[in-house]
């Protein structure tokens, strides 16, 4: 008998408690995520980048419109207002979801510059702005040092927070009790808390990523299937760890590798974020909706990981690093590196316009 959903990720979130949000803001991918069923969706200078060059005819005339509406700004600070503006009309398309949900979902999630993700202050004032960009925005704080601080005194000023560049138990803990400081702040003083929508991202597929690296470099050998697991038993260890502290934070599945950082989380009170390359491939698969949330990857994988790799160690037990760790961990710094390129070419994007290369004409 013929499954009376359209596609695997639309059964799920009919079926299930698990959400879908869109890893782009792009119109096209959008509007394709939201056919299936998702209610929310993402921005950063990577993405962003990524739209501008698929949608050239629309942004790059926007592009131009905004360095003669603000001629006294430097590229950098014209490259952001298109990030602003990518957001806001990505924003637009998931009121219904945000009103349907009274805040919880309908977002677009949108980063503050990763170059401030050793300044709690400038982080804050960058969420406050990006905040009143739309109702329904929620803002993206890496999972630093100076993150953390930023997270917890954004929940008090009102801002739902996405911690982002986070890889690892030990971070989802530190934003949890980061998010529920502010919560209680906001609580004691009177103030709403009920249409806040806080979301912890776990970067799964990063973490797989980094010790792949690893096991390069320093010549490990593994079942190389274990390494597609590293993320997705993270994944798991936090969500019981926040099942259990009741956190109010959800955990969201990022950075998809392979089919598990979606699959094996299904089930949960979770957002999976597939980009949309990823989201036609789940809805073409066989794959079934199964809650599998809570069923424990093997302890032979888990241990054979332990044993193999430091940092999957660290990264899995919940005191395996300590907040002041977290912004020299590897995929940290791999994954702010990325982030600070993509600003500097989203400058450039500016700068060809504000002053293009005479050479070319």
């Amino acid at each position: 008998m013929a499954s009376a959903y359209k596609s695997p990720l639309y059964e799920m979130t009919r079926t299930t408690p698990t959400c879908l949000w869109n890893d782009s803001a792009s119109t096209s991918e959008l509007t394709y995520a939201l056919d299936n069923g998702a209610v929310g969706a993402t921005c950063n200078p990577v993405i962003a980048l990524t739209v501008v060059r698929q949608e050239e005819d629309r942004w790059m005339p926007r592009l131009a419109e905004l360095v003669e509406e603000h001629p006294a700004e430097t590229e950098d600070q014209v490259g952001w207002r298109l990030v602003e503006e990518l957001s806001r009309s990505a924003a637009r398309l998931l009121v219904p979801a945000f009103e349907q949900s009274k805040g919880r979902n309908g977002r677009l999630s949108i980063q503050t510059d990763p170059r401030y993700y050793r300044d709690t202050k400038a982080i804050v004032r960058q969420a406050e702005r990006f905040s009143q960009l739309a109702p329904n925005m929620i803002v993206k704080i890496p999972a630093t040092a100076a993150g953390i601080a930023a997270i917890e005194e954004a929940t008090y000023a009102g801002i739902s927070i996405n911690a982002t560049v986070s890889f690892s138990v030990p971070q989802a803990v530190v934003v949890g009790e980061a998010v529920e400081r502010g919560l209680r702040r906001r609580e004691a003083e009177g103030k709403d808390t009920l249409g806040m929508g806080p979301v912890c991202t776990i970067m799964v597929g990063r973490l797989d990523d980094w010790l792949k690296v690893v096991a390069e470099k320093k010549g490990i050998l593994t079942d190389p299937g274990h390494l597609e697991w590293a993320g997705v038993a993270v994944f798991k260890k936090a969500y019981q760890i926040y099942t259990e502290r009741h956190y109010r934070t959800r955990l969201l599945s990022a950075a998809f590798r392979n089919h598990f950082h979606w699959s094996e989380l299904v089930g949960g009170d979770v957002v999976i974020s597939p980009p949309h390359a990823w989201q036609v491939r789940i809805n073409r698969s066989d794959i079934p909706v199964e809650h599998r949330i809570e069923r424990p990857v093997a302890p032979k994988i888990v241990s054979d990981l332990m044993a193999r790799f430091p940092d999957f160690e660290r990264a899995y037990e919940p005191d395996g690093l300590s907040a002041g760790e977290f912004d020299n961990f590897g995929p940290t710094r791999r994954t702010l590196r990325q982030f600070m390129r993509a600003c500097t070419d989203l400058a450039s994007l500016a700068r060809d316009v504000m002053t293009p290369d005479p050479d070319r004409l």
